[in-house]
């Protein structure tokens, strides 16, 4: 599995030999007033930055909190095989491709902030069924609509995240927002894991209490949040 997850890696040598530089760049790319200026940025935007953090932060409670610990959930609550673990996982992993393609699609048209509230405050009602039904059928029924809300608020964040950082930081930032929100998010499993201990090996009241939780913050800081939706990239502001 490690062999083949490298082969990608072998796309940087196509890229590197034939794929053009973005215009924008060539454009900027020889003047001295285009080389980025990291520590600026950071004074000038860090409000921007804060938010980009504590909304990736939620973000990946969001994906993480509803997909890491539900195999071992089905598995160990449950008791299903993994057949039917297995099933259930193509199932939700569909629905979180069918829903962040239409969502990504309606961001263009109705505007990104209110496209990932509206998918994330209808994770709520799907959470009785998705956490605590009790046959095969209707555990996957609720899994593959929280995932095709989850991961439809998710298929915003691309450009979301792109049209929200500076021009000339904007590379370097996407990633850095992203990741340190992944290292606050990084106890999701361990907390799920050891409240589901707690309680005997239930995991539906951590899993959907975590998943609630986040899907309020997100829709809070998002309504708060500006919209970007029409903005060129070469904006810098």
């Amino acid at each position: 599995m490690f062999a083949l997850g490298g082969l990608p890696v072998l796309l940087a040598v196509y890229m590197w030999i034939f794929v053009k530089e973005s215009p924008v760049w060539l454009e900027r790319g020889t003047s001295k007033d285009s080389k980025p200026r990291y520590l600026e940025t950071f004074k000038h935007s860090w409000k921007i930055i804060v938010f980009a953090i504590v909304l990736m932060a939620a973000f990946n409670f969001f994906s993480h909190g509803t997909q890491d610990m539900y195999p071992t959930f089905l598995k160990e609550q449950h008791g299903f095989g993994n057949g039917v673990e297995s099933l259930i996982a193509i199932f939700y992993n569909i629905a979180a491709i069918l829903g962040g393609i239409l969502a990504g699609t309606l961001s263009q048209k109705l505007g990104r902030r209110w496209v990932m509230i509206v998918m994330s405050l209808l994770v709520l009602p799907a959470i009785p069924l998705w956490a605590y039904s009790h046959t095969a059928v209707m555990l996957g029924l609720g899994a593959f609509i929280v995932q095709f809300m989850v991961q439809g608020a998710w298929g915003v964040i691309p450009a979301y995240l792109n049209e929200l950082m500076p021009l000339g930081a904007r590379a370097m930032l996407t990633g850095f927002v992203y990741q340190v929100g992944n290292v606050i998010a990084s106890p999701n499993s361990t907390l799920q894991a050891s409240w589901a201990e707690h309680l005997g090996g239930n995991f539906s009241l951590p899993m959907s209490v975590i998943a609630a939780s986040v899907a309020v913050i997100i829709a809070v800081l998002v309504f708060f949040g500006k919209e970007t939706r029409g903005k060129s990239i070469e904006e810098t502001d």
